[in-house]
């Protein structure tokens, strides 16, 4: 029989998609299935967990089936997941107890200004700022306003967890609850020196400790599949988050490697060799943990990159926002001198400002609609290098490239502007599955296709690099008139001096 194939699931927040992966670390087989977001009357932001489920079934069956007509095994599973999304089931029936809470679900605004004074413990316990993205405040909030859950959870009969504990949940017919370090770095509650969930914490949020999942290592079981007959009796050897699973599919693995995720919204990780000293600006985290090595990241977050270019199209009132808006782009050298700070809901990283709102500046009676699209674009990049900037400030290093993943990088624009802006190469993964790539070498390296990260790191892999072009003037004019940009939607009318 052929050798075998790791199957892994990478559930996103629009999608789900799956990969046969085969021992060259390629993926041979690739399956996904739409999934929805609900967006209630209240502004709350939320999925269906069935829902959930049914599309990781959906692409289940279709890479099984796959997998059957070549003749060939699936010898283990492993899971990538959105982070953050908050889930909640009762233990006995294994029933969801409410929608699960997107990330991107503000509801838990007022939970986080009640926990103002312990803002500078939770950011030193956890690497987090306070903030609504957090798992912590949207569990407390359904333990406030779900009758269910708080009866459940009095009862000790409540199961918490972020998306890969719900499916881990349900793959294993609810033998296991349980999540990996990177996960529960996002969460608020784990204490990233101990590695443990912090009992203080959990006070504070009013999480009980038996609602909460056993914590494990990234690559590692996660129990075995039960009741799935495709699947039955299948090892679960990885779960990860899905912009670490990224991070870990570029195949960097020593510090000072740093990957921006270009997408809705964009994500830079860096790699440090210990637990970086706290910093009001970024937040610290766990990239991966594998057996008793836990690799320790920066990360910063920017809540608008590819949805700026949308916003755009939109307000043009074009009918296909994105693609239409990015086209226009193209029409024009350059911005000329129009700067376009997309803070309509505030800045995340470095600047961490909610007050601050978008800003248009530099505009001329010249200026045409296509030098605003052009800008929008501009923006992913110039927020990408404040974010790349902090880092090397913070990590006290230099670093010497950047790696990119993510829908938006197939604008080359983009890609060549950022390597501009930050003097130094960009380099492009050709490969669209990076998430789930990453989280099935970690599963490899559970089953012992792999032995070790050098192994790993010589799996085949096929970039794009684009090389700075700009001279250093230029570059200095084109970021200063950024940050002055940056200065004046902090500084908008009604904001805080």
């Amino acid at each position: 029989m052929p050798s075998g194939l790791i199957l892994a699931i990478d559930q996103g927040t629009t999608n789900t998609k799956a990969l046969l992966v085969d021992r060259s670390g390629a993926p041979v087989f690739r399956a996904s299935a739409p999934v929805a977001l609900i967006h209630s009357a209240l502004g709350h932001v939320e999925q269906d967990p069935a829902q959930l489920w049914d599309s990781v079934l959906a692409v289940i069956a279709e890479s099984t089936r796959y997998a059957a007509q070549c003749a060939r095994s699936i010898d283990a599973l492993a899971i990538s997941n959105q982070r953050e999304t908050a889930t909640a089931w009762n233990a006995r029936t294994g029933a969801p107890v409410a929608h699960a809470i997107s990330w991107q679900c503000a509801r838990s605004a007022e939970i986080c200004r009640r926990m103002l004074a312990h803002t500078e413990a939770i950011r030193a316990k956890t690497g987090l700022p306070l903030a609504t993205l957090m798992s912590a405040g949207k569990w407390a909030w359904l333990l406030e306003n779900n009758a269910q859950a708080h009866s459940l959870a009095r009862d000790e009969a409540l199961r918490l967890g972020t998306v890969d504990s719900w499916l881990i949940h349900r793959l294993t017919g609810g033998q296991v609850h349980a999540t990996d370090l990177s996960n529960a770095s996002r969460t608020g509650l784990l204490h990233l020196e101990n590695l443990i969930w912090d009992a203080e914490l959990l006070r504070l949020f009013g999480i009980p400790l038996s609602a909460m999942p056993d914590l494990r290592s990234s690559s590692g079981s996660f129990g075995i599949c039960f009741g799935i007959p495709d699947l039955e009796g299948v090892p679960i050897l990885a779960a990860i988050g899905d912009s670490h699973a990224a991070m870990f599919g570029h195949g960097q693995y020593t510090p000072g490697a740093v990957k921006a995720t270009y997408g809705t919204g964009s994500s830079l990780m860096a790699l440090t060799p210990s637990l970086a000293a706290d910093t009001p600006v970024l937040a610290r985290t766990i990239a991966w943990s594998i057996a008793d090595k836990t690799q320790f990241a920066l990360e910063g977050n920017i809540a608008m990159t590819g949805s700026a270019v949308q916003w755009v199209g939109e307000f043009l009132h074009f009918a296909d926002p994105a693609q239409q808006a990015a086209s226009l782009a193209e029409t024009v050298p350059d911005a000329d001198g129009v700067c376009f700070v997309p803070a309509m809901v505030g800045l995340g990283a470095p600047h961490w400002d909610a007050s601050a709102r978008g800003t248009i500046t530099g505009l001329g009676r010249s200026h045409t609609s296509a030098h605003l699209a052009r800008a929008a674009v501009d923006a992913i990049a110039y927020q990408v290098a404040d974010v790349f900037f902090a880092m090397e400030e913070a990590s006290n290093s230099v670093f010497t490239a950047l790696h990119a993943d993510g829908g938006a990088t197939r604008n080359s624009t983009l890609m060549q502007f950022q390597a501009d802006i930050l003097g130094l190469p960009v380099l492009r993964s050709v490969n669209e599955e990076l998430s789930a790539t990453g989280a099935s070498w970690l599963a490899g390296l559970a089953l012992g296709w792999w032995h070790d990260l050098a192994e790993i790191a010589a799996l085949p892999r096929t970039s794009d690099q684009f090389t700075p072009a700009m001279d250093l003037p230029d570059r200095k004019r084109h970021y200063g008139a950024w940050k002055v940009a940056v200065l004046r939607a902090r500084l908008h009318p009604g904001a805080e001096a």
